[in-house]
């Protein structure tokens, strides 16, 4: 299993080097059976994050041919005002690798749409051999994209409301399995993210080794839209 992790400026360090070490770590378990790369949509170039103006290097452009895992991580930045509509042309004059700090996160999300990155995810969602993934804010990015509607998702507490706003089934848990798209909730969700996909993708054993090295047990029940629906409570 490959999984690319996709880098955009003013992206959140923690919700890309989370999931990178568990699957990393993962394909070290495995002998192999995982690999994983950072990856943008102009393909090749360091890429500034928006916290401190941290610095990751993508090493290749995102491939929505390659099967495999594609997880879109949230941004880092100033936190907007509830039901704050992200500007998706504010800022549109800067460059990759540009600095991305003090920005909005409804901002630095939604500029990720001038770029891009939503044609090649959306390639990816039509590949039967991709599964998306994402942290946090990154399932907003899917769904400004157009690529979640009617879709079970999870994201940051803060943002659940402006996934109902776009058309989609947000819940709130900390992960959420709907087939091939499976999301994450906030920052360090990533952790629980990477090792429930070990987990399904590779097998509970892998996992539970992952999970023993980095001393962190995953919480909470990973949400799937099957049984029967709760009442009452």
């Amino acid at each position: 299993m490959h999984a690319q992790i996709v880098l955009f400026d003013g992206f959140d360090p923690l919700d890309v080097v989370a999931p990178y070490e568990v699957l990393y770590a993962g394909g070290t378990a495995s002998g192999g059976a995982v690999t994983v790369e950072l990856v943008s949509a102009e393909g090749p170039r360091d890429v500034v994050s928006g916290t401190g103006g941290l610095v990751l290097r993508a090493t290749a452009a995102l491939d929505p041919a390659r099967a495999g895992l594609v997880l879109v991580p949230g941004a880092s930045g100033r936190v907007g005002q509830p039901g704050e509509v992200p500007d998706h042309d504010a800022g549109a004059e800067a460059g990759p690798g540009e600095r991305q700090q003090d920005e909005f996160i409804p901002v630095l999300l939604g500029r990720t749409l001038t770029t891009g990155l939503p044609a090649l995810l959306a390639a990816a969602e039509d590949n039967p051999e991709v599964t998306l993934t994402a942290v946090c804010g990154g399932s907003l990015v899917l769904a400004m994209a157009g690529l979640l509607t009617g879709r079970h998702v999870t994201t940051h507490h803060m943002g659940l409301d402006m996934l109902d706003a776009t058309g989609v089934h947000a819940v709130r848990a900390r992960v959420v399995d709907d087939g091939d798209i499976v999301t994450g909730a906030g920052v360090t969700s990533g952790l629980d993210l990477g090792l429930y996909l070990l987990e399904r993708e590779i097998g509970p054993r892998i996992a539970h080794a992952v999970e023993e090295l980095f001393a962190h047990e995953r919480r909470g029940t990973v949400w799937r839209p099957e049984g029967p629906v709760p009442a009452g409570l």
